[in-house]
């Protein structure tokens, strides 16, 4: 049978590769190939990248990324532990679970590739949505208690990220696993009753669940504030998402959501050279980026801070590439605490 990971690759999106900012231009011979494992297409992760890639490739003649969709950020991550990619789509979830040894990581053994982080590139905010004509009967995510949800497909950062803040409120539902095209469908026949309805850097939401909202009528269902001052006990943040970033009637004014941190990372396979001239790139064309994924908009805001905010989200999970070390050094925006932390 073939691996699902290398099957997937066959309808990869290739990012050709253009002009460069180095003095002299590299051969063919310099250029360093990256496959670049990323979530599925019509993810918030595969759109992010395509964008990613076309600035980086059109800016570095010293590397040539190609887009590798997968299943979900976590087949991301186990195959460039595996050495079968050369980058991937992690998040700060991922990073507890595999050094906690928990959840989808429980039992994993890291392969030939370190895991670094390397980029942050934006947060993802977590919210749930129900069928509008129902919304009555609800008073919170507690409703949602003993009810058939879709919080994202099984592999996926977004699930374990939204059901670790549910798990926190103990809601009880009861997960269904779905096809992301069928999601609409499914609400309106009754096969679930709540999905998570969720942005990009609190201004963008996934295609995906766009896609349901053009399809179906959804009223967003928002935590109690009494739920919400429990997730602030349990050391989970929430964010107030202006409905305008649905582009779609959710039935309020804002979703109250769970935010995550993601990036798109290399390990050592990768030098320090390159991954500061990759920040750099990033950093010299953020508006141009944004333009073309609004997304990535946290980047322009506060570049710096992102990366800032997300090694502090992950603590001592997995090593800082020495790329990005360097790069907030010279920004002066490196704690010194991190210094035991780069990865050698």
């Amino acid at each position: 049978m073939k691996h699902p990971i290398l099957t997937l690759a066959a309808g990869v999106a290739a990012v050709g590769l253009s002009g460069g900012l180095m003095s002299s231009p590299a051969t063919a011979q310099d250029t360093q190939e990256i496959r670049w494992a990323t979530s599925s297409v019509g993810s918030a992760g595969h759109r992010a990248l395509v964008s990613l890639s076309q600035i980086l490739n059109s800016n570095m003649d010293e590397i040539s990324i190609t887009v590798m969709p997968t299943p979900g950020a976590a087949a991301s991550v186990r195959g460039f532990s595996a050495g079968q990619f050369d980058g991937y789509y992690g998040a700060d979830v991922a990073f507890h679970e595999i050094a906690g040894d928990t959840g989808r990581y429980e039992g994993f053994e890291p392969g030939e590739n370190e895991l670094t982080q390397s980029f942050w590139a934006y947060t993802l905010e977590m919210g749930l949505g129900v069928r509008a004509e129902d919304i009555g009967e609800y008073e919170g995510w507690r409703s949602l208690s003993g009810r058939p949800v879709f919080t994202s497909p099984a592999p996926w950062d977004t699930r374990a990220a939204l059901e670790r803040a549910m798990n926190a409120l103990e809601v009880g539902h009861e997960y269904v696993e779905l096809d992301t095209g069928l999601t609409a469908q499914s609400l309106q026949n009754g096969t679930v009753d709540a999905f998570s309805i969720y942005t990009a850097g609190e201004a963008s939401a996934s295609p995906w669940v766009q896609e349901a909202l053009m399809s179906t009528d959804v009223h967003v269902l928002n935590p109690s504030d009494e739920e919400i001052q429990e997730l602030a006990d349990a050391g989970i943040q929430v964010v107030r998402i202006s409905a305008d970033a649905y582009d779609n009637a959710i039935g309020a004014d804002e979703v109250v959501a769970v935010p995550f941190y993601y990036g798109f990372h290399v390990g050592m396979n990768v030098d320090a050279d390159t991954v500061y001239r990759m920040l750099e790139v990033v950093e010299e064309n953020v508006d141009e980026l944004v333009a073309a994924d609004p997304g990535l908009s946290q980047l322009q805001d506060d570049l710096v801070g992102m990366q800032v905010r997300g090694i502090e989200s992950i603590g001592d999970a997995a090593p800082i590439h020495p790329g990005l070390a360097r790069f907030l050094q010279d920004r002066d925006a490196w704690n010194e605490d991190w210094d035991d932390r780069i990865a050698e």
